[in-house]
């Protein structure tokens, strides 16, 4: 949930405001009331705004206070310069919300501030409505998420572990259009700092971690040469290895290369993506860390919107087939996936009881485990930034995964590669339509219909939305 500010305006002729600020407190008392009910943090002005100094000093207190979203209400006829001072003072998004009164005109005041903002070009979104509409809550609740997710990502800083992995130009962002878009700091950090930092690791827990896994996964399936108990434990040397860089240099979210270096000649990184993008490993609940394969910095910063408009981990996949007979896609990545979406749980063993580890398979010559599952059924919001002609677009569709009795399940896991993790995907887009204008190789995807609050992120962001759906 979001920190939300809110601030009524007045009429600004003291005989007016006297006679109706009893009225603006008992309409902004509910609408307190319904936000505080949906969960949000509600952070009030101090007093309705009857004047210039007002206008400013309320809006610097709300300010002061850290919100993401700043609601200007409007139960009354307010006069529109109290608007523009207060916005002056106030430098995150901004909503408009009046009520739908015929008796107190907050409508007219709405417009007339709206329509002042407009001409100084001040970005506002504008909502109206009883505080008793569920729906309207709703859609403050998706604004204020959208702001908080937009507000997390300045300031923050992503890991890079590693350069461009196999030549990959979409998996590679330019740092200065991050900074400018987004407000993040991309740290870059080799690749063999995992290496030497996972001999250091604890021998200890690396060990108890291998026998977790032993007792609270379907099977770790031991082959001797690509998978053994030494491999894995060096996984989970560099899982605790990149846990203190993250700590150590304040990553709010990373990616790793991992190819062709690390696969060839140290170990994979999927046990270490696949459990800081998890909300548990073998220590207990955690919040999860993005963490995104092949150093995927659109991928990663996709994740990272999504985690923060969920709160729950954000699958990373490849594109890897289509089932035209089925309309379904097999969305299938090395390791990326968090175990959470085995059966996307409160209860990791029930997640893990779904999760194998299999030798590694030919493209990866120094081994290590796969963290094998199928992703649990359930609609799904897919999404991806990606660039057009150095511009970036949010490409957004709805749909759902889907699974099937064990013996299709395992058919069509075995036409690609059944030793990675899979999720059955049947997407609102056409196959022809999606093939001709996706611009990646990876997609992202967190549980529900999340679209309205991604939209209103893209809004915030200034970045295109590029939406598909069977008709588009």
């Amino acid at each position: 949930m979001a920190r939300i500010g809110v601030i009524s305006l007045s009429d600004g002729r003291d005989y007016v405001h006297g006679g109706i600020v009893g009225f603006i407190r008992t309409a902004e008392d509910r609408l307190v009331a319904e936000l505080t009910a949906a969960g949000h943090t509600v952070i009030r002005g101090v007093e309705p705004v009857g004047r210039n100094d007002q206008a400013v000093s309320v809006a610097r207190q709300v300010e002061a206070a850290g919100v993401d979203l700043t609601v200007l209400h409007y139960a009354v006829w307010a006069f529109p310069h109290f608007t523009m001072l207060a916005a002056g003072a106030l430098s995150g998004p901004l909503l408009l919300l009046s009520n739908i009164d015929p008796v107190q005109p907050g409508m007219v005041g709405m417009l007339a501030a709206g329509g002042a903002l407009d001409q100084v070009g001040r970005e506002h979104a504008r909502l109206w409505g009883d505080p008793a509409d569920a729906e309207l809550i709703a859609a403050i609740g998706v604004r204020a998420r959208a702001a908080a997710a937009v507000a997390s990502l300045r300031g923050s800083t992503f890991g890079r572990f590693g350069g461009r992995p196999m030549g990959m130009n979409t998996a590679v962002a330019n740092t200065d259009q991050w900074q400018r878009v987004f407000g993040v700091d991309v740290e870059e950090i080799d690749q063999w700092e995992i290496v030497r930092r996972a001999e250091l690791a604890d021998a200890g827990e690396a060990r108890a971690a291998r026998e977790w896994l032993e007792r609270t996964t379907a099977g770790v399936h031991y082959d001797g040469v690509k998978l053994t108990p030494e491999l894995l434990e060096r996984q989970l040397r560099s899982y605790l290895a990149v846990r203190d860089l993250i700590a150590e240099w304040r990553l709010d979210f990373s990616g790793i290369k991992g190819q062709p270096e690390l696969t060839q000649y140290f170990a994979t990184m999927d046990i270490t993506e696949a459990f800081l993008n998890d909300p548990y490993d073998w220590n207990g609940p955690k919040q999860p860390h993005v963490c995104a394969t092949e150093a995927d910095m659109d991928g990663a910063l996709t994740m990272q919107l999504l985690k923060q408009i969920t709160g729950t981990p954000v699958l990373f996949a490849d594109v890897r087939h289509y089932h035209a007979d089925r309309d379904i896609w097999d969305l299938c990545n090395s390791g990326q996936h968090a175990t959470w979406y085995a059966a996307r749980s409160d209860d990791p063993a029930e997640n893990l009881g779904r999760v194998h580890l299999y030798p590694e398979v030919f493209f990866f010559p120094a081994g290590g485990a796969s963290v094998h599952h199928l992703a649990a059924p359930g609609e799904m919001t897919f999404a991806r930034l990606t660039r057009r002609d150095g511009a970036y677009r949010m490409q957004l569709m709805l749909g759902a995964f889907e699974t099937y009795d064990q013996a299709t399940n395992e058919a069509l896991m075995k036409q690609s590669t059944p030793e990675w993790p899979h999720a059955f995907a049947r997407l609102d887009a056409d196959a022809g339509t999606f093939l001709s204008r996706f611009g990646a190789n990876h997609i992202h995807a967190v549980p529900g219909d999340q679209r309205a609050t991604v939209r209103a992120t893209c809004e915030l962001l200034g970045v295109t939305l590029d939406e598909f759906t069977r008709a588009s």
